[in-house]
């Protein structure tokens, strides 16, 4: 049988990569992989999260300030 359907399959593919990576990695391998999935898909969907937009706004600002002012 071909294929990730069984957990034996799963487990084999997790024990190596175990190996070849390491315990203390594997934490950081799959953050930076969740992560880059999530930025991937806000990218596909045109959203940002509220992070992004707070800091873009306030670079804005004090520009529109100056502008008023003078």
């Amino acid at each position: 049988m071909i294929g990730l359907d069984n957990p034996i399959h799963i487990m084999f593919l997790l024990v190596i990569l175990l190996l070849v990576f390491g315990a203390k990695r594997l934490p950081e391998l799959g953050h930076s992989l969740g992560s880059g999935m999530r930025g991937f898909k806000d990218a596909i969907s045109g959203t940002q999260t509220q992070a992004a937009v707070a800091p873009a706004i306030e670079r804005h600002q004090p520009a529109e300030q100056e502008r008023a002012a003078a």
